[in-house]
């Protein structure tokens, strides 16, 4: 895709979407950019601070569950581009709630596709080019053994969870958009995302906070669940290359070869968090509940916990196909993402104090009507 663009950015206001947003801004200045969120638990206006200025964005806070106020946005702005990141995405949550996950995976992105599908397809005033780019996850493919292949573009789907069910099958809806009605589309299926902004119900922030406050540190079952940990903004580039680059109606898989089992990263979190307060006394003053403040291990607050209900064991991306299509290549590994990541938290303990407490939600509630 070539010239200035108007792209709309669901779920702009979470963690890899206000990430994006700000990676856009900054690499295609005279794009514009409509961020559209319903502002659930996980999105938070304060992550899209350093953009909300400029004179080619517009935040809408509306849900992509009401089709009538897609329609609207897409022809008020004349939107030939949707990046779509909108989604429920917290598996236990998904286990005690699954209804909000159909609703907003299945029936949200259909919402989308129908919008798109008048004013791209069927509309007398469609755009030149157009492009809805979906994002989805690793976790639609399953589990893996220790042995096994990573998942590549042509593994079988076997989701596990409502979570993984729910992203299936928004995949299939997307694709069968471009097979039946010839939209222009394009989907990355990512591994497990780390850094700035992400919300402290994930393991690595929340391990952070809670090492930080002098909380315990819980670990399903025995740690040996493996995952493949893609730093956020690498996942950025690598869904700047699908976009740009990609075949229109194919998938790509963006991983960030780094496997590790979630007793590893926890360990590697613990002696990084203890080398901080070591190198930096200020930071005991900081956090003086953390056990690091007190001369002591972080790892002495590592707590094993009930595993959680269909916990898949393991999760490895094949990434070949957009290295060697798209040139995709992730920039960070784990050690140099993870110490960007705990730099941010430790700076940042206002962002995840507010999301904490609950008094983001303050805000927001008293700024924003509920939205659709």
């Amino acid at each position: 895709m070539s010239g200035s663009r108007k792209v709309m950015v669901t779920g702009g206001a979470g963690f890899i979407g206000a990430n994006f947003v700000r990676y856009w801004s900054e690499k295609y200045p005279t794009d514009r950019i409509v961020v559209l969120d319903a502002l659930t638990y996980a999105g938070n206006p304060a992550n899209l601070e350093s953009v909300a200025a400029g004179e080619n964005y517009r935040f809408v806070h509306d849900n992509i569950l009401d089709a009538s106020a897609i329609d609207e946005l897409m022809q008020q702005e004349q939107i030939d581009t949707i990046v779509h990141f909108a989604a429920e995405s917290h598996v236990d949550r998904s286990i005690h709630e699954p209804d909000a996950f159909i609703q907003t995976n299945v029936i949200g992105t259909n919402n989308l596709l129908m919008a798109a599908r008048k004013h791209w397809i069927d509309s007398d005033n469609a755009p030149t080019t157009h492009l809805f780019h979906h994002v989805s996850t690793d976790e639609v493919y399953g589990t893996l053994g220790p042995d096994d292949p990573a998942f590549t573009e042509q593994t079988l789907y076997a989701p596990n969870s409502p979570y993984a069910a729910s992203k299936a099958a928004s995949d299939h809806l997307v694709r069968s958009y471009h097979h039946t009605f010839g939209m222009q589309v394009t989907t990355s299926n990512c591994s497990n995302n780390y850094g700035p902004y992400q919300f402290p119900e994930k393991l690595i922030p929340l391990m952070i906070v809670n090492a930080v406050t002098g909380k315990p540190l819980p670990i399903y079952g025995d740690g040996s669940n493996i995952r493949d940990w893609l730093y956020v903004e690498d996942h950025c580039r690598g869904i700047d290359r699908v976009m740009n680059k990609g075949h229109r109606g194919a998938t790509y898989n963006l991983g960030g070869n780094n496997e590790w089992r979630n007793i590893d990263i926890v360990n590697q979190l613990c002696k990084s968090i203890d080398a901080a307060f070591a190198a930096n006394a200020h930071l005991a003053e900081q956090f003086p509940d953390a056990p690091a403040a007190k001369g002591k291990n972080t790892e002495s607050l590592v707590t094993f916990v009930k595993d959680r209900l269909g916990h898949d064991w393991r999760y490895a991306i094949d990434a070949t196909l957009a290295e060697t299509e798209l040139g995709y290549e992730p920039q960070e590994n784990f050690e140099s993402g993870f110490q960007l990541t705990l730099d941010w938290m430790l700076n940042n303990e206002a962002w995840w104090r507010a999301v904490m407490d609950g008094s983001y939600r303050d805000w927001i509630s008293k700024n924003y009507s509920a939205a659709g």
